[in-house]
């Protein structure tokens, strides 16, 4: 492996996601191990334009694997979609005789630092972002334990909704993508699943409810993802429609919380690694990707292609399994 980069910086940027603390980790101790100077940056973009640097060693890293959220914090940042924003930031890493930046977020974080590479930094992005929203990669940091998160709660929204008869609306994150819905419904064996890919049809969610009322069921699950439907007026006709009792669950930022599952874990340990690797093999413009279970480098404007394609047949089994 030969080193073309002496220092490199890190930054999460965007909404943060469990399992983003493990790819720093990975990152600082990879960058170390082959003799590299490795720097924080706090707050994302915005820290990284006002200069908020820390240096990392082997101990700032210790204990926080098993953490959520992100250590260096994250913010959203307006500057950095301004020209002069951009140039304040490739500046403050000149200055500091930084080579490379690797980026942990989403395709949003991915396009902000592409400004950077324009300006002769060289990039590497982390996907990591709870929705798996991301063109290249079948998984994205935090995708995992949002959905099990979900499936959790869901367990306990059951109980009180046996107990009561009730039929229960989860609404889920995803204004524009139906994942976290989609996998977290299925895992929780739910009788209908919204997502913002594909329009709701209100008859068949009443077929569903009145022929599981007709077998004695004692309650129902629906999940609706943000972007597909207000939970609150579906909920509303539904009620008005069958007569059943319905509430209504958000289970909003408590999806993006605590500890990161062990598959977030080690996803975002071999990203960090990899993205290390790409950096000392002088690559630049390049994202990790998991593919068919192995971690690959992949060009970060695949992030920006076709969109990711929804699972329709995940989506059809769903379905038919809640005949």
């Amino acid at each position: 492996m030969t080193n073309t980069v002496r220092k490199i910086a890190v930054l999460t940027s965007g909404g943060d996601a469990p399992g983003m603390n493990a790819a720093i980790r990975a990152v600082v101790r990879k960058g170390i191990y082959h003799g590299l100077e490795v720097f924080g940056i706090r707050k994302g973009y915005e820290g990284l334009i006002h200069g908020e640097f820390i240096t990392m060693h082997l101990g700032a890293v210790a204990d926080i694997i098993h953490r959520g959220g992100t250590m260096l914090m994250t913010a959203r940042s307006q500057e950095m979609l301004t020209p002069e924003g951009q140039k304040n930031a490739a500046a403050q890493l000149r200055y500091r005789g930084i080579d490379a930046l690797i980026v942990i977020g989403g395709d949003g974080s991915f396009r902000g630092a592409q400004t950077l590479s324009a300006q002769g930094i060289a990039i590497v992005g982390i996907p990591g972002t709870i929705d798996n929203d991301i063109t290249g990669t079948d998984l994205t940091i935090g995708f995992d334990t949002a959905v099990n998160n979900v499936v959790q709660a869901v367990s306990k929204i059951r109980d009180t909704a046996t107990s009561h008869d009730r039929t229960f609306l989860v609404e889920v994150m995803g204004r524009d993508c139906g994942n976290i819905a989609l996998q977290s419904g299925v895992a929780c064996g739910a009788e209908s699943i919204l997502v913002p890919e594909i329009e709701p049809d209100l008859d068949d969610i009443v077929a569903k409810l009145e022929r599981g009322h007709q077998r004695g069921k004692h309650h129902s699950i629906i999940m609706v993802a943000e972007g597909a439907t207000s939970a609150w007026n579906l909920g509303e006709e539904l009620r008005q429609r069958t007569g059943f009792e319905t509430r209504v669950t958000i289970l909003g930022h408590i999806q993006r919380g605590g500890n990161p599952s062990a598959l977030d874990v080690v996803l975002a340990s071999q990203m960090g690694g990899k993205a290390v690797e790409i950096l000392c093999a002088g690559e630049t413009d390049r994202m990790t990707a998991y593919v068919n279970q192995e971690i690959r480098s992949l060009p970060l404007e695949v992030a920006y292609g076709e969109r990711k394609p929804f699972n329709k047949v995940l989506y059809d089994l769903a379905n038919q399994l809640a005949i």
